[in-house]
């Protein structure tokens, strides 16, 4: 299986199944394990015509490398990941409102999932992140998304200041967070075709991604706290976005 990779949790490996199962190659449960989820899991593997086996919980403790695998892994044929092309592609056949987030750096795979998991669930088109320097689709990724990692395009872009000028020459209004901004979300006007920018675990943006927006907000902080987790913090933003646009 050198040029698989996989997946593994059930509700990723069940949204895998029901969305993109022309991925994947072989579906690897646990041996003795018999209940409603893992038989649906395999119901849906096996009216794909997809290769069943059963292994031992300890065979796949180490092909997940310890990480929790609920008893299911999913082994996918190699797939290339999605570029600028995609992204064009996407806000082609987005409509009038899209929305996109954007992750600058964001290393920490359990945060990237999270992110992942509230973006689709506001409805955001796609998720942008840098190439180098920023967490990738791994498996883990897919675990903590919990079946958005399926559902939401993530789009690996090589300059990501030169994707944002992109974005605003389309007709984009980018909002990114900032500590020290003076305007909070709540006075954003977040309506329209829309990137909300978020910076990285402790360091925030990068200068040049920071210069790209054309609003920098702040999430209030009435606490002793000084700041949220990037996952949290995405939420918050995201769900301003949907309030907004749910009551105009």
């Amino acid at each position: 299986m050198s040029d698989a990779s996989i997946v593994f949790g059930l509700h990723a490996v069940r949204t895998l199944l029901q969305r993109q199962v022309n991925k994947v190659i072989q579906l690897l449960l646990v041996r003795g394990r018999e209940d409603a989820r893992i038989t649906e899991v395999m119901k849906l593997a096996r009216e794909a015509d997809i290769k069943v086996e059963f292994r031992s919980a300890h065979e796949l403790d180490q092909l997940v490398h310890g990480e929790r695998h609920q008893g299911v892994v999913a082994m996918l044929k190699k797939v290339e990941n999605l570029g600028e092309g995609a992204l064009d592609e996407i806000l082609d056949a987005a409509g009038s409102e899209p929305l996109l987030l954007i992750l600058d750096g964001v290393t920490d795979p359990h945060n990237l999932g999270a992110c992942l998991r509230t973006a689709d669930a506001a409805g955001v088109h796609a998720v942008v992140v840098p190439r180098d320097r920023a967490a990738g689709l791994s498996p883990v990724v897919r675990k903590v998304a919990a079946g958005a990692a399926e559902a939401v395009p993530l789009i690996q872009v090589v300059n990501l200041s030169r994707t944002l000028r992109g974005l605003k020459e389309r007709g984009f209004w980018l909002v990114g967070t900032d500590d020290q901004a003076e305007a909070t979300l709540y006075d954003a006007k977040l309506s329209g075709p829309l990137a909300v920018v978020m910076g990285a675990e402790g360091e925030g943006m990068r200068r040049l991604t920071k210069e790209n927006c054309d609003l920098l907000v702040n999430i209030p902080m009435l606490g002793v706290v000084e700041s949220l987790n990037v996952s949290v913090a995405t939420g918050v933003m995201l769900y301003e976005v949907v309030r907004q646009r749910r009551v105009r």
